[in-house]
């Protein structure tokens, strides 16, 4: 399980690397997994809720810091998820005006951002006991994180259930697409495999860190 700051920390490199690998919102905390399982069927619809997601990360984070020290601690989750909603509301408006096709394709899940789990987790964890620097920094990696998570999906699925990238084609004609991977199942298949790889993966650098640490012991 991740460890949550109880105190101020000092903005570090680590900071800002928890969200993408020791702490990743999708590859080890598993939050998020609506948006994660129904909108990477393509790498265009995991980008934008990927960055969806990081700019209301940030946005209610910043406030949530600004205001830590105001806000009473009997209404603070309602008023995060207040301040969340506002920027949700900002980012639904957006999107539907860049773009009807691409907020068709993303449907309820932009509005469902704010029950993400990620979102109000990181405004009541960390953003409400931490400065703005470092709740900037913090959320700027958690949201590349889930970001990195969601191209991983989108790239693997659109890649085998169309044959294309981003829409330009791949594969030669000839390539029968894997229709299940657009599907819902095809969501749960690709997520399955990058838990295993990820996991196989920190069990690797566990391994050779104890064995790093058991030859500086004999070496002794």
């Amino acid at each position: 399980m991740p460890t949550l700051p109880n105190q101020e920390e000092k903005v570090t490199l680590d900071t800002f690397l928890r969200g993408l690998w020791e702490e990743n919102p999708v590859f080890v905390m598993l939050l998020g997994m609506c948006p994660v399982l129904a909108v990477t069927n393509s790498v265009r619809n995991a980008l934008a809720m990927g960055l969806a997601t990081t700019f209301v990360l940030l946005a209610s984070g910043t406030l949530v810091s600004l205001l830590r020290k105001l806000i009473p601690k009997q209404v603070r989750i309602a008023a995060y998820i207040v301040i969340i909603a506002t920027f949700v509301t900002i980012v639904d408006y957006t999107i539907q005006a860049i773009s009807l096709d691409l907020y068709n394709a993303l449907g309820a899940f932009i509005q469902l951002i704010v029950v993400n789990c990620i979102i109000l987790g990181r405004a009541e964890a960390y953003a409400s006991k931490q400065r703005l620097g470092a709740t900037l920094v913090n959320g700027l990696g958690m949201g590349i994180g889930f970001t990195f998570a969601l191209l991983c999906l989108g790239a693997v699925r659109e890649l085998l259930g169309n044959g294309t990238l981003l829409g330009l084609q791949v594969f030669s004609d000839q390539f029968q697409p894997w229709v299940v991977m657009i599907l819902p199942p095809g969501g749960f298949f690709v997520l399955g495999a990058w838990l295993l790889l990820f996991a196989w993966l920190r069990q690797r650098r566990e391994r050779r860190l104890l064995e790093q640490q058991g030859a500086s012991v004999h070496g002794r």
